[in-house]
Protein backbone atom coordinates (compact mmCIF):
# COMPACT_ATOMS: atom_id res chain seq x y z
CA UNK A 1 0.00 0.00 0.00
CA UNK A 2 1.52 3.59 -1.42
CA UNK A 3 0.67 6.40 0.38
CA UNK A 4 1.80 9.80 -1.58
CA UNK A 5 2.28 13.35 -0.06
CA UNK A 6 2.32 15.88 -3.06
CA UNK A 7 3.10 19.11 -0.15
CA UNK A 8 6.53 19.51 -1.65
CA UNK A 9 8.68 17.91 -4.41
CA UNK A 10 12.36 17.33 -4.30
CA UNK A 11 14.21 19.01 -7.00
CA UNK A 12 18.45 19.05 -7.90
CA UNK A 13 20.16 22.03 -7.60
CA UNK A 14 21.83 23.11 -10.73
CA UNK A 15 24.85 22.15 -9.45
CA UNK A 16 23.64 18.25 -8.80
CA UNK A 17 25.12 18.81 -5.09
CA UNK A 18 22.02 18.46 -3.34
CA UNK A 19 18.08 18.76 -3.54
CA UNK A 20 16.11 21.42 -2.43
CA UNK A 21 12.96 21.68 -1.60
CA UNK A 22 9.58 23.09 -3.52
CA UNK A 23 6.35 23.94 -1.71
CA UNK A 24 3.47 24.53 -3.68
CA UNK A 25 1.38 27.26 -2.97
CA UNK A 26 -1.03 26.67 0.29
CA UNK A 27 -4.48 27.39 0.92
CA UNK A 28 -5.36 29.83 3.31
CA UNK A 29 -8.09 29.23 6.17
CA UNK A 30 -9.00 33.18 5.91
CA UNK A 31 -9.96 32.72 2.19
CA UNK A 32 -11.09 29.67 2.48
CA UNK A 33 -13.61 31.37 5.02
CA UNK A 34 -14.20 34.64 3.19
CA UNK A 35 -15.92 32.42 0.23
CA UNK A 36 -17.57 30.49 2.39
CA UNK A 37 -19.62 33.90 3.79
CA UNK A 38 -19.01 35.28 0.17
CA UNK A 39 -20.52 32.87 -2.47
CA UNK A 40 -20.14 29.55 -0.06
CA UNK A 41 -24.19 28.76 -0.85
CA UNK A 42 -22.60 28.02 -4.64
CA UNK A 43 -19.34 26.05 -3.32
CA UNK A 44 -17.30 28.79 -4.01
CA UNK A 45 -15.13 27.85 -0.87
CA UNK A 46 -15.04 24.16 -2.53
CA UNK A 47 -13.63 26.03 -5.62
CA UNK A 48 -10.92 27.88 -4.18
CA UNK A 49 -9.28 24.88 -2.43
CA UNK A 50 -9.29 22.85 -5.44
CA UNK A 51 -12.78 20.52 -4.91
CA UNK A 52 -14.58 20.99 -8.03
CA UNK A 53 -17.07 18.64 -7.52
CA UNK A 54 -17.97 19.63 -4.33
CA UNK A 55 -18.40 22.64 -5.32
CA UNK A 56 -20.67 21.90 -8.22
CA UNK A 57 -22.33 19.71 -5.78
CA UNK A 58 -23.17 22.71 -3.70
CA UNK A 59 -24.20 24.68 -6.90
CA UNK A 60 -26.81 22.28 -7.82
CA UNK A 61 -28.30 21.78 -5.16
CA UNK A 62 -27.79 25.46 -3.16
CA UNK A 63 -25.54 24.21 -0.83
CA UNK A 64 -25.99 21.09 -0.02
CA UNK A 65 -29.98 20.83 0.40
CA UNK A 66 -30.84 24.18 0.83
CA UNK A 67 -27.92 25.16 3.07
CA UNK A 68 -27.84 22.80 5.01
CA UNK A 69 -24.30 21.75 3.81
CA UNK A 70 -23.22 24.97 3.85
CA UNK A 71 -23.63 25.60 7.46
CA UNK A 72 -22.00 22.06 8.07
CA UNK A 73 -19.34 23.19 6.63
CA UNK A 74 -18.44 26.04 8.57
CA UNK A 75 -16.70 23.52 11.29
CA UNK A 76 -15.55 21.12 8.10
CA UNK A 77 -13.44 23.98 6.21
CA UNK A 78 -10.02 23.49 8.52
CA UNK A 79 -10.10 19.97 7.84
CA UNK A 80 -10.57 20.79 4.30
CA UNK A 81 -7.37 23.43 4.34
CA UNK A 82 -5.47 20.82 6.15
CA UNK A 83 -6.60 18.50 3.01
CA UNK A 84 -5.76 20.73 0.34
CA UNK A 85 -2.28 21.22 1.76
CA UNK A 86 -1.35 18.19 3.14
CA UNK A 87 -0.53 19.18 6.15
CA UNK A 88 1.22 16.57 8.20
CA UNK A 89 -1.26 15.74 10.79
CA UNK A 90 -3.90 15.45 8.28
CA UNK A 91 -2.16 12.97 6.37
CA UNK A 92 -1.08 11.49 9.54
CA UNK A 93 -4.41 10.92 10.68
CA UNK A 94 -5.59 9.70 6.76
CA UNK A 95 -2.71 6.95 7.03
CA UNK A 96 -3.68 5.89 10.19
CA UNK A 97 -7.29 5.29 8.77
CA UNK A 98 -6.22 3.39 5.58
CA UNK A 99 -3.89 1.20 8.09
CA UNK A 100 -6.84 0.25 10.22
CA UNK A 101 -9.60 -0.05 7.46
CA UNK A 102 -9.39 -1.87 4.68
CA UNK A 103 -12.13 0.42 3.15
CA UNK A 104 -13.38 3.49 4.27
CA UNK A 105 -16.19 3.66 6.98
CA UNK A 106 -19.79 4.20 6.61
CA UNK A 107 -20.63 7.71 6.79
CA UNK A 108 -24.32 8.74 7.40
CA UNK A 109 -23.62 12.35 6.02
CA UNK A 110 -22.12 10.81 2.80
CA UNK A 111 -24.51 7.87 2.22
CA UNK A 112 -27.71 10.70 2.84
CA UNK A 113 -25.72 12.85 0.12
CA UNK A 114 -25.30 10.37 -2.31
CA UNK A 115 -29.37 9.68 -1.88
CA UNK A 116 -30.27 13.17 -2.35
CA UNK A 117 -28.07 14.15 -5.37
CA UNK A 118 -28.57 10.96 -6.61
CA UNK A 119 -32.35 11.73 -6.69
CA UNK A 120 -32.51 15.22 -7.46
CA UNK A 121 -30.28 14.51 -10.63
CA UNK A 122 -32.63 11.65 -11.41
CA UNK A 123 -35.51 13.94 -11.25
CA UNK A 124 -34.45 16.59 -12.97
CA UNK A 125 -33.76 14.92 -15.85
CA UNK A 126 -36.97 12.90 -15.77
CA UNK A 127 -38.34 16.36 -15.67
CA UNK A 128 -36.25 18.26 -18.07
CA UNK A 129 -37.73 15.63 -21.15
CA UNK A 130 -40.05 17.14 -22.92
CA UNK A 131 -43.71 15.58 -22.48
CA UNK A 132 -45.02 16.45 -26.04
CA UNK A 133 -43.39 15.76 -29.34
CA UNK A 134 -41.34 18.82 -30.82
CA UNK A 135 -41.39 19.36 -34.50
CA UNK A 136 -42.44 16.05 -34.66
CA UNK A 137 -39.66 14.38 -32.69
CA UNK A 138 -40.54 11.88 -29.54
CA UNK A 139 -38.15 12.65 -26.69
CA UNK A 140 -39.76 10.46 -24.13
CA UNK A 141 -37.28 7.58 -24.94
CA UNK A 142 -34.53 9.85 -23.39
CA UNK A 143 -35.87 8.43 -19.99
CA UNK A 144 -33.34 5.84 -20.65
CA UNK A 145 -31.04 8.43 -19.54
CA UNK A 146 -32.30 8.66 -16.15
CA UNK A 147 -30.65 5.88 -14.62
CA UNK A 148 -27.19 7.35 -15.85
CA UNK A 149 -28.17 10.89 -14.28
CA UNK A 150 -28.78 8.81 -10.52
CA UNK A 151 -25.29 7.00 -11.01
CA UNK A 152 -23.39 10.01 -11.57
CA UNK A 153 -24.94 11.77 -8.71
CA UNK A 154 -24.12 8.69 -6.40
CA UNK A 155 -21.12 8.20 -7.83
CA UNK A 156 -19.69 11.58 -7.48
CA UNK A 157 -20.62 11.93 -4.00
CA UNK A 158 -18.59 8.98 -3.13
CA UNK A 159 -15.44 10.42 -5.04
CA UNK A 160 -15.42 13.75 -2.95
CA UNK A 161 -12.20 13.70 -0.95
CA UNK A 162 -9.85 10.94 0.24
CA UNK A 163 -12.68 8.54 -0.82
CA UNK A 164 -13.57 7.33 -4.59
CA UNK A 165 -14.89 4.45 -6.30
CA UNK A 166 -15.71 2.77 -9.66
CA UNK A 167 -18.67 3.97 -11.64
CA UNK A 168 -19.67 1.01 -13.66
CA UNK A 169 -21.25 -1.05 -10.78
CA UNK A 170 -23.52 1.56 -9.74
CA UNK A 171 -24.15 2.37 -13.19
CA UNK A 172 -24.93 -0.93 -14.17
CA UNK A 173 -27.09 -1.62 -11.07
CA UNK A 174 -29.59 1.32 -12.26
CA UNK A 175 -30.05 -0.16 -15.52
CA UNK A 176 -30.78 -3.33 -14.02
CA UNK A 177 -32.94 -1.48 -11.89
CA UNK A 178 -34.94 0.32 -15.14
CA UNK A 179 -37.35 -2.08 -16.15
CA UNK A 180 -38.92 -2.16 -12.46
CA UNK A 181 -40.68 1.53 -13.90
CA UNK A 182 -43.06 -0.49 -15.33
CA UNK A 183 -44.03 -2.92 -12.32
CA UNK A 184 -43.88 0.16 -9.71
CA UNK A 185 -45.68 2.51 -11.58
CA UNK A 186 -45.25 5.27 -9.78
CA UNK A 187 -41.94 7.38 -10.42
CA UNK A 188 -40.90 8.63 -7.37
CA UNK A 189 -41.20 5.01 -5.82
CA UNK A 190 -39.39 3.85 -8.54
CA UNK A 191 -36.59 6.87 -8.37
CA UNK A 192 -36.17 6.31 -4.78
CA UNK A 193 -35.60 3.03 -4.78
CA UNK A 194 -33.06 2.83 -7.92
CA UNK A 195 -30.72 5.72 -5.67
CA UNK A 196 -31.22 3.60 -2.72
CA UNK A 197 -29.93 0.23 -4.29
CA UNK A 198 -27.17 2.64 -5.84
CA UNK A 199 -25.88 3.61 -3.40
CA UNK A 200 -25.94 0.86 -0.99
CA UNK A 201 -24.04 -0.62 -3.90
CA UNK A 202 -21.46 2.14 -4.37
CA UNK A 203 -20.72 1.78 -0.56
CA UNK A 204 -20.59 -2.11 -0.87
CA UNK A 205 -18.58 -2.79 -3.61
CA UNK A 206 -17.06 0.33 -4.84
CA UNK A 207 -15.57 2.20 -2.34
CA UNK A 208 -11.79 2.15 -1.67
CA UNK A 209 -9.73 5.03 -0.23
CA UNK A 210 -7.93 7.52 -2.46
CA UNK A 211 -3.97 6.39 -2.39
CA UNK A 212 -2.48 8.84 -4.41
CA UNK A 213 -3.69 12.42 -5.19
CA UNK A 214 -5.58 13.50 -7.85
CA UNK A 215 -4.13 14.67 -11.42
CA UNK A 216 -3.70 18.64 -11.13
CA UNK A 217 -5.63 20.47 -13.99
CA UNK A 218 -4.39 23.53 -15.54
CA UNK A 219 -6.63 26.47 -14.55
CA UNK A 220 -8.05 26.25 -17.91
CA UNK A 221 -9.37 22.74 -17.70
CA UNK A 222 -10.81 23.41 -14.37
CA UNK A 223 -12.82 26.20 -15.97
CA UNK A 224 -14.15 24.30 -18.84
CA UNK A 225 -15.22 21.25 -17.12
CA UNK A 226 -17.51 23.04 -14.34
CA UNK A 227 -18.71 25.36 -17.18
CA UNK A 228 -19.93 22.50 -19.14
CA UNK A 229 -21.16 20.63 -15.96
CA UNK A 230 -23.05 24.34 -15.43
CA UNK A 231 -24.48 24.80 -18.50
CA UNK A 232 -25.76 21.37 -18.82
CA UNK A 233 -27.35 21.49 -15.25
CA UNK A 234 -29.21 25.01 -16.58
CA UNK A 235 -30.38 23.69 -19.45
CA UNK A 236 -32.10 20.94 -17.81
CA UNK A 237 -34.04 23.57 -15.94
CA UNK A 238 -34.59 25.63 -19.21
CA UNK A 239 -36.30 22.76 -20.66
CA UNK A 240 -38.44 21.81 -17.86
CA UNK A 241 -39.22 25.36 -17.39
CA UNK A 242 -39.80 25.52 -20.79
CA UNK A 243 -41.37 22.79 -22.52
CA UNK A 244 -43.14 21.09 -19.04
CA UNK A 245 -43.15 23.62 -15.91
CA UNK A 246 -47.08 24.30 -15.54
CA UNK A 247 -48.99 26.86 -13.30
CA UNK A 248 -52.96 26.24 -12.13
CA UNK A 249 -55.32 29.13 -12.58
CA UNK A 250 -58.43 30.23 -9.75
CA UNK A 251 -60.65 27.07 -11.80
CA UNK A 252 -57.97 24.61 -11.05
CA UNK A 253 -56.73 24.32 -15.10
CA UNK A 254 -52.94 23.99 -15.62
CA UNK A 255 -51.06 26.26 -17.95
CA UNK A 256 -48.10 25.91 -19.51
CA UNK A 257 -45.49 28.53 -17.93
CA UNK A 258 -44.16 28.98 -21.21
CA UNK A 259 -47.69 30.30 -22.50
CA UNK A 260 -48.50 32.26 -19.43
CA UNK A 261 -45.11 33.97 -19.14
CA UNK A 262 -46.02 34.86 -23.03
CA UNK A 263 -49.49 35.80 -22.51
CA UNK A 264 -48.34 37.83 -19.34
CA UNK A 265 -46.38 40.02 -21.61
CA UNK A 266 -49.53 41.15 -23.64
CA UNK A 267 -51.66 41.62 -20.51
CA UNK A 268 -52.76 44.59 -19.21
CA UNK A 269 -51.14 44.52 -15.81
CA UNK A 270 -47.77 44.18 -17.44
CA UNK A 271 -48.86 47.08 -20.67
CA UNK A 272 -49.41 49.46 -17.68
CA UNK A 273 -46.02 48.79 -15.72
CA UNK A 274 -43.83 48.63 -19.12
CA UNK A 275 -45.76 52.39 -19.98
CA UNK A 276 -45.48 53.60 -16.40
CA UNK A 277 -41.56 52.53 -16.18
CA UNK A 278 -41.17 54.21 -19.29
CA UNK A 279 -42.33 57.25 -18.58
CA UNK A 280 -39.98 57.09 -15.47
CA UNK A 281 -36.97 56.44 -17.78
CA UNK A 282 -37.83 59.69 -20.15
CA UNK A 283 -38.37 61.19 -16.93
CA UNK A 284 -35.09 60.43 -16.00
CA UNK A 285 -33.23 61.58 -18.78
CA UNK A 286 -34.81 64.82 -18.84
CA UNK A 287 -34.87 65.73 -14.55
CA UNK A 288 -32.09 63.81 -13.79
CA UNK A 289 -31.83 60.57 -11.14
CA UNK A 290 -32.45 62.60 -8.07
CA UNK A 291 -34.99 64.77 -9.07
CA UNK A 292 -36.95 61.66 -9.81
CA UNK A 293 -36.20 59.84 -7.20
CA UNK A 294 -37.82 62.40 -5.31
CA UNK A 295 -41.10 62.51 -6.55
CA UNK A 296 -40.95 58.82 -6.44
CA UNK A 297 -40.42 59.40 -2.70
CA UNK A 298 -43.40 61.60 -2.37
CA UNK A 299 -46.07 59.40 -5.50
CA UNK A 300 -45.44 56.49 -2.87
CA UNK A 301 -47.00 58.55 0.03
CA UNK A 302 -45.06 57.15 2.74
CA UNK A 303 -46.46 59.18 4.97
CA UNK A 304 -49.82 57.56 4.03
CA UNK A 305 -51.12 61.49 4.29
CA UNK A 306 -52.54 60.81 0.50
CA UNK A 307 -54.99 58.07 1.55
CA UNK A 308 -55.69 59.93 4.46
CA UNK A 309 -57.29 62.36 2.90
CA UNK A 310 -59.29 59.75 0.76
CA UNK A 311 -60.12 58.06 3.85
CA UNK A 312 -61.56 61.31 5.23
CA UNK A 313 -63.04 62.34 1.44
CA UNK A 314 -61.18 65.72 1.50
CA UNK A 315 -58.84 67.20 -1.46
CA UNK A 316 -55.03 67.63 -0.24
CA UNK A 317 -55.55 71.05 -0.21
CA UNK A 318 -57.98 71.00 3.13
CA UNK A 319 -57.78 73.46 5.81
CA UNK A 320 -56.63 72.25 9.29
CA UNK A 321 -60.90 72.92 10.65
CA UNK A 322 -62.19 71.37 7.41
CA UNK A 323 -60.20 68.40 8.68
CA UNK A 324 -60.93 68.55 12.44
CA UNK A 325 -64.69 69.11 10.84
CA UNK A 326 -64.89 66.14 8.95
CA UNK A 327 -63.21 64.07 11.26
CA UNK A 328 -65.44 64.58 13.69
CA UNK A 329 -69.07 64.06 11.43
CA UNK A 330 -67.26 61.11 10.19
CA UNK A 331 -66.67 59.79 13.95
CA UNK A 332 -70.28 60.43 15.08
CA UNK A 333 -71.61 58.64 12.09
CA UNK A 334 -69.54 55.22 12.12
CA UNK A 335 -69.00 54.86 15.58
CA UNK A 336 -69.44 51.74 16.45
CA UNK A 337 -71.85 51.73 19.57
CA UNK A 338 -74.64 53.20 16.71
CA UNK A 339 -74.47 49.77 14.92
CA UNK A 340 -76.88 46.96 16.23
CA UNK A 341 -77.04 44.75 13.47
CA UNK A 342 -74.46 41.17 13.20
CA UNK A 343 -71.28 41.05 14.57
CA UNK A 344 -69.99 41.31 11.15
CA UNK A 345 -71.95 44.55 10.77
CA UNK A 346 -70.11 45.61 13.78
CA UNK A 347 -66.52 44.48 13.00
CA UNK A 348 -66.85 46.47 9.68
CA UNK A 349 -67.83 49.39 12.18
CA UNK A 350 -64.86 49.21 13.99
CA UNK A 351 -62.59 48.90 11.11
CA UNK A 352 -64.15 51.93 9.63
CA UNK A 353 -64.08 54.19 12.80
CA UNK A 354 -60.29 53.22 13.22
CA UNK A 355 -59.65 54.09 9.56
CA UNK A 356 -61.04 57.37 10.61
CA UNK A 357 -59.02 57.90 13.84
CA UNK A 358 -55.92 57.02 11.82
CA UNK A 359 -56.07 59.44 8.88
CA UNK A 360 -57.11 62.24 11.21
CA UNK A 361 -54.18 61.07 13.26
CA UNK A 362 -51.59 60.95 10.16
CA UNK A 363 -52.90 64.72 8.92
CA UNK A 364 -52.48 65.90 12.64
CA UNK A 365 -48.86 64.81 12.74
CA UNK A 366 -48.87 66.15 9.46
CA UNK A 367 -50.13 69.89 11.20
CA UNK A 368 -47.56 69.23 13.88
CA UNK A 369 -44.49 69.04 11.80
CA UNK A 370 -45.16 72.02 9.60
CA UNK A 371 -45.48 74.03 13.20
CA UNK A 372 -42.38 72.64 14.19
CA UNK A 373 -40.76 73.63 11.02
CA UNK A 374 -41.94 77.28 11.05
CA UNK A 375 -40.85 77.81 14.17
CA UNK A 376 -37.45 76.41 13.27
CA UNK A 377 -37.21 78.90 10.24
CA UNK A 378 -38.50 81.72 12.26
Amino acid sequence: MELTNNRKEQKPKANGTAPVIADRKLKSKYWAYFWWVFGGIFGAHHLYLGRDAHAFIWFSTLGGYFGIGWLRDLFKISTYVDDANDHPHFVEQFKLSVRHHKKPTFSTVRFIGALIVGYLWGLLLWMAIPQDEIYGLNLRHLMILVPLAVALGVWVIGNIGREQGSLWPTLVCSYLMYPTLYYIGDDSTWLSLMVVVDALVFDTFSKEWRLKPREKKSAAKRFLGLALAVILYLALWTSYFYFNAVVTDSDGEEIKLSEAVKHFFTSPMWLDLKTTLWTTWEQIKNQGFWATWQQLIDMSDLRGEMNAYKVLGLSQTASESEITTKWRMLSKEHHPDKVKGSDEERKAAQDRFMEIQQAYEILSSKKNRRQRKNRRNG
